[in-house]
């Protein structure tokens, strides 16, 4: 009922003379040189291609610091100097050495420029090891405030975890912090006290038992990955596994959990099979055979880090044991099973260039939840998941944030740009061809970093209209398009209104009875119709309001 409401509420508005994009657009935000740092492809980011990282680090729970290198092997594509790396205040850089030799570096803030004195010749591969320690940001809510989390379990084991989308990886490890450019290869080595496991990203290679009686593990990524999809993961860890039959063959999945978990976990975990199913047939095959899936106890409600999805929803179907749609078919599943793993299609295979564009996460991934529902429930179930999912909308500022400056747009991502996505299925109005298009975004794009633009010009070429209106309408504008209609004279009229200029989605209809396709503009369209006293019914799959101006 919230969503009706707010519905009317604009609509309302609109009808008075009042611009609800007034009232609801975002508000003028102030950014720093720091943002821009952070945010852009500086000059000291664009002349070097990153290809592989060797993270080696040694994780304290004594007095809470992290300490170790980070070697960066690199190609330069210009002849350059100045290389800028990242990592966060309170942590710092000690050294930093190439071809043997010790480089000066200035800070600014939390970026660091390294002058360069070897020949950065265009094309050739150079390495540099860099030295850094500190306490890290300890993350306040997490995975949302992120950094790192220093917890214990119920035995008094420490249960440590990183989360940093949006803050950056580099608030615990130096690295190139933009997500243009994903490192091609990485190694990962993490030094944790004897009692205690790391699980992190890729495969482990090994284990080795030092002399002061910590263990290292060496975990190897074989597959490009996101900065802030690198995570440690530190606990007194028991693990079991299966293999999944996939479209790519077996797929080893490996699970892992806190001690006195293993039982219930053996029991929730059998999501992931039903999840993989479901998803390689709606997106394709898993993207990172090789580097395996993993699902890992956390100390946090869970995120999307690459091949290490982290988990932490209690052991329960929905969301903490809520349905975010209110349908009843979101505590049909674990919502972090689903959702997070997900986003090993969309955030982790595609990746967005910009974080202004972390739509492309999010909105698919909101929308893969109800193609999970269908799948196992049906059509109608998954329909109506979706659509519940509304109440959820603020429509507060636009979706797509500000470019540059590190700055992601509104929270409506989620469920508005999951309904966006429902909408164009519905103008699509081929489910063969709608779930082509879906594993055509994973093949076309596989293991690339994107913009929105090649994404609402890939779906605009495969649904074959030109879909900019509706794309600048749900992810640009805050307003919700209003279907404005009358009868008179044995015709309807009808028109968009609350709109942005040129607004032309076509739109499926029930007038008298029968099925219409309508192709309203924001001028005046007529239809013929059979008497006078005619009834329309906007599909509710389209996410619009509808107002009839003749009741």
């Amino acid at each position: 009922m919230k969503k009706q409401f707010s519905i009317i509420f604009i609509t309302f508005l609109f009808f008075n003379g009042v611009n609800a994009q007034g009232l609801l657009g975002k508000s003028e935000q102030i950014f720093t040189r720091q943002d821009t740092l952070r945010g852009s492809i500086t000059k000291e980011r664009a002349w070097w291609d990153v290809k592989y990282y060797h993270l080696n680090i040694k994780v304290n729970p004594t007095d809470s610091t992290i300490s170790g290198s980070n070697t960066i092997r690199y190609k330069v594509l210009e002849e350059y100097n100045t290389m800028q790396i990242d990592l966060q205040n309170p942590m710092n850089i000690y050294k930093v050495i190439q071809d043997g030799v010790a480089l000066k570096y200035r800070r600014e803030g939390n970026a660091f420029f390294i002058e360069l004195i070897a020949p950065q010749t265009k094309g050739t591969i150079k390495e540099l090891t860099i030295f850094y320690g500190g306490k890290p940001k300890v993350a306040v809510n997490p995975p949302w405030d992120g950094g790192i989390t220093w917890k214990k379990d119920t035995n008094g084991n420490l249960f440590i975890a990183s989360s940093c989308q949006g803050l950056g990886a580099s608030v615990w490890w130096p690295n190139k912090d933009h997500m243009y450019d994903e490192v091609d290869t990485m190694l990962i080595s993490v030094n944790v006290p004897k009692n205690l496991m790391d699980v992190s990203n890729g495969r482990l290679l090994s284990v080795k038992q030092l002399k002061d009686g910590t263990k290292t593990y060496n975990w190897y990524v074989s597959n490009p990955i996101n900065n802030y999809g690198v995570n440690i993961n530190i606990g007194d860890y028991v693990s079991f596994s299966e293999k999944y039959k996939g479209e790519k063959g077996d797929l080893d999945c490996n699970y892992y959990v806190l001690r006195d978990n293993l039982a219930k976990a053996k029991k929730q975990f059998q999501d992931v099979p039903r999840m993989l199913k479901a998803f390689e047939h709606w997106f394709g095959p898993y993207p990172f055979y090789e580097d395996s899936y993993k699902l890992i106890e956390a100390p946090y409600l869970g995120m999307e880090h690459q091949s290490s999805v982290t988990y932490g929803n209690g052991f329960q179907n929905g969301y903490r044991g809520r349905d975010l749609s209110g349908t009843g078919w979101g505590l049909k599943f674990d919502f972090i099973i689903i959702h997070e793993s997900g986003h090993e299609w969309f955030a982790n295979n595609i990746t967005y260039k910009d974080i202004a564009d972390m739509w492309i996460h999010e909105s698919f991934t909101n929308y893969s939840e109800s193609l999970f529902v269908e799948y196992y429930y049906g059509k109608d179930a998954g329909f109506e998941y979706v659509r519940g999912t509304r109440k959820g909308i603020n429509n507060d500022k636009p979706i797509i944030g500000n470019y540059g400056v590190n700055n992601e747009g509104s929270g409506d991502m989620y469920p508005k740009g999951g309904n966006m996505l429902h909408t164009l299925r519905q103008i699509v109005n081929d489910d063969e061809k709608w779930r082509g298009m879906l594993r055509g975004l994973n093949s076309t794009f596989y293991h690339q970093t994107v913009t929105t633009k090649q994404i609402e010009d890939y779906l605009s070429q495969q649904v074959g209209i030109n879909l900019s209106t509706v794309f600048n309408q749900y992810l640009r504008d805050t307003r919700i398009p209003t279907l404005e209609y009358f009868f008179k004279d044995n015709q309807v009229g009808y028109r968009w209104t609350n709109c942005i200029s040129g607004f032309n989605m076509p739109v499926k209809v029930t007038l008298n009875g029968k099925e219409e396709l309508l192709k309203p503009e924001t001028e005046w369209k007529n239809l013929p119709t059979i008497t006078e006293n005619s009834k329309l019914e906007i599909d509710k799959n389209f996410y619009v309001a509808g107002f009839n101006i003749t009741e």
